[in-house]
């Protein structure tokens, strides 16, 4: 007896040349440095030399978190960009939220046979069901990471 397969698949919605998990680091880093040089505004040149980045895309990150109001600027010479929010209670979850409106990982989940039986329902909805779990694992993850412990590890590389 032969049975109807499940297909799982993950889709990927690309906005940008570059990756969600990319610009969260990119900002991180960022986001470090500018805690580093607090209360000094840094221009997106200054930050990018610094963390080795393009500063281009330094630019499109930055003017992201600024919407956010997790960062301000400055215009003129001596401005920049500096921390709005305290940078010991910022959570990776509210800086990858500033920087995506979607989910971290954004499953579907569809039978191969487009058959409309129990069976494959129930596949279905374990899988839509698992997904859910994980996706809201890594949020919970990512909201008690703070920024803090990060530059604390950012801090130790580059003594």
């Amino acid at each position: 007896m032969r049975r109807k397969g499940l297909i799982v698949t993950l889709t990927v919605t690309k906005k940008s040349s570059m990756s969600s998990s990319v610009k969260l680091s990119t900002a991180v880093k960022a986001l470090c440095h500018l805690a580093k040089v607090f209360p000094d505004p840094q221009n997106s040149n200054e930050i990018a030399e610094s963390i080795g980045v393009n500063a281009s895309k330094l630019r499109q990150i930055m003017s992201s978190l600024l919407k956010a109001e997790i960062v301000g600027s400055s215009k003129g010479s001596g401005g920049g960009f500096y921390l709005l929010q305290d940078f010991t209670e910022l959570s990776l979850f509210e800086i990858y939220s500033a920087l995506e409106d979607r989910k971290i990982m954004d499953f579907d989940v569809a039978d191969a046979s487009k058959a409309k039986d129990t069976e494959m329902n129930s596949y279905n909805n374990y899988f839509y069901d698992f997904y859910a779990k994980i996706q809201n694992q890594i949020e919970e993850e990512m909201k008690n990471t703070k920024l803090k412990n990060i530059k604390g590890v950012y801090d130790e590389a580059n003594k």
